[in-house]
């Protein structure tokens, strides 16, 4: 069976059993991810008779792509798992969503009312009453409200990500400086292959951990 992907991609799988590579396209998870929800017990794939390969079913789509669904909505792992386990009832988690929603409503009138009394009180940047204001925001901090936004973090992780190979980068780009300088032999040029081909393989790794933060599941583990 031949399914089409976007506008031009194209897989082949026989009968439900479909390998990560195919399902990654199909419910747009990264692998970690999809492994990331088998290894807390979301997703049980079945391996491949003789192989270490994964093989999954149209009922392993479907569920990642309520998982996926579900964590859009911030319902945590943790939900999840009870959610799987059948400890809670899907009617339940939304009902407790809705609640944290409303509170987050009320939040945000907090803040939208605060803007307005500044800006009707005619305060600027050097006579603000910011002693009155700064204790309204310290209280909602104290909730867990806050208006900064995850952007700022993915920007921390992708320079971390960034320094980090830097680096390997500077090692192995002096290290194929040094085969140049002192070509000779083949000997020398076939080391200064593979001194690239490092430092492509440590791009190509980079790109896909810039692609995993931006994608919003990245350090998965780390979040909950």
């Amino acid at each position: 069976m031949t399914l089409p992907l976007g506008n031009s991609l194209y897989f082949f799988c026989v009968g439900d059993n479909m390998f990560i590579n195919e399902v990654e396209n199909i419910v747009g998870l990264s692998k970690k991810s999809i492994r990331y929800y088998e290894e807390n017990g979301l997703l049980n794939p079945k391996r491949k008779e003789n192989s270490k390969y994964r093989i999954y079913s149209e009922d392993d789509i479907r569920k990642l792509k309520t998982i996926k669904f579900l964590r859009e909505l911030d319902v945590s792992i943790r939900e999840l798992k009870l959610l799987n386990d059948q400890e809670i009832t899907l009617k339940e988690c939304l009902e407790d969503k809705i609640i944290k929603i409303e509170k987050e409503e009320e939040n945000y009138h907090s803040i939208k009312d605060m803007c307005k009394e500044i800006i009707l009180n005619e305060d600027d940047f050097d006579n603000i009453d910011i002693n009155k204001y700064f204790q309204k925001i310290k209280v909602l901090n104290k909730e867990g409200f806050t208006m900064n936004k995850k952007s700022t973090d993915k920007g921390r992780q992708i320079m971390g990500a960034i320094l980090a190979t830097l680096p390997f980068y500077l090692v192995f780009i002096l290290i194929l400086i040094g085969f140049i300088y002192s070509f000779k032999n083949i000997g020398v040029l076939l080391l200064s292959i593979i001194i690239l081909l490092f430092i492509i393989a440590i791009t190509v790794n980079l790109i896909n951990r810039i692609k995993e933060i931006l994608g919003g599941e990245e350090d998965e583990a780390s979040k909950y």
